[in-house]
């Protein structure tokens, strides 16, 4: 690993947002999924929650130009499900969602814990699901039409969210965990051998902090294999 390569990885970790999610209610299209990941990396998001068929995530993984990689993926089987596993961890749900309730997307807290509802493409927000949410946001728009494309509408209400954030100083220091911070690392620096040890079912091995590279790789992995033929 270059020093470059290694500097990136932990400036990029040193700004991720683990409390500023979306949550996807069967968006179907694999270019607006695709989408959206990488405008969620962009502005430092650590999960995106996803209500989707997950038979079909194949397809939308093609699409998503590596960026799926950066940013954690948590499946929910239904949205009420995600809805309320959100509210548990004490998150707060804005609903894109025009209603006669629906704020201006600029007005609200985008620095507490939170995630944005994204509709589906056709039939947008579902009416369970705008009643569970703890708020409505909707864009202002000057046009014919009412609704921006689901992946732009996403990236205007998370630069918002991002300028709030940054004005609160949330991205001058980690806001990871130290064990989420060094195994998202080393997912990002090794891919190669996380795959190794989720097929083989081994934890990580340990990994030089100074210089984000492999302590004794050849040690390691020959005690793997020593383990493997006991």
């Amino acid at each position: 690993m270059t020093p470059e390569r290694y500097r990136k990885l932990r400036a990029t970790l040193n700004r991720r947002q683990p409390d500023l999610s979306l949550l996807t209610e069967q968006i179907h299209k694999p270019r607006n999924i695709a989408a959206l990941v990488r405008t969620g990396d962009a502005v430092g998001m650590h999960t995106l929650n996803m209500v989707w068929p997950w038979d079909e995530h194949r397809a939308y993984r093609g699409t998503a130009m590596g960026s799926d990689r950066w940013v954690n993926i948590k499946r929910h089987d239904d949205l009420m499900s995600g809805i309320d596993a959100l509210h548990n961890d004490g998150y707060t749900i804005y609903a894109a969602h025009l209603s006669h309730t629906a704020k201006d997307y600029r007005s609200v807290d985008y620095t507490k814990p939170c995630a944005i509802l994204l509709g589906n493409e056709k039939r947008g927000v579902s009416d369970d699901a705008a009643e569970r949410v703890n708020e409505h946001i909707m864009i202002p728009m000057l046009g014919m039409v009412q609704s921006f494309n689901v992946s732009v509408a996403a990236a205007i209400i998370l630069a918002e969210a991002q300028r709030q954030r940054m004005v609160s100083g949330m991205y001058d220091a980690p806001r990871l965990s130290k064990d989420e911070y060094w195994q998202t690392f080393f997912r990002w620096a090794h891919p190669q051998v996380t795959n190794f040890c989720h097929e083989k079912g081994l934890t990580y091995p340990e990994i030089n902090h100074e210089n984000g590279e492999i302590v004794d790789p050849s040690g390691w992995y020959a005690k793997v294999r020593a383990a493997q033929h006991a």
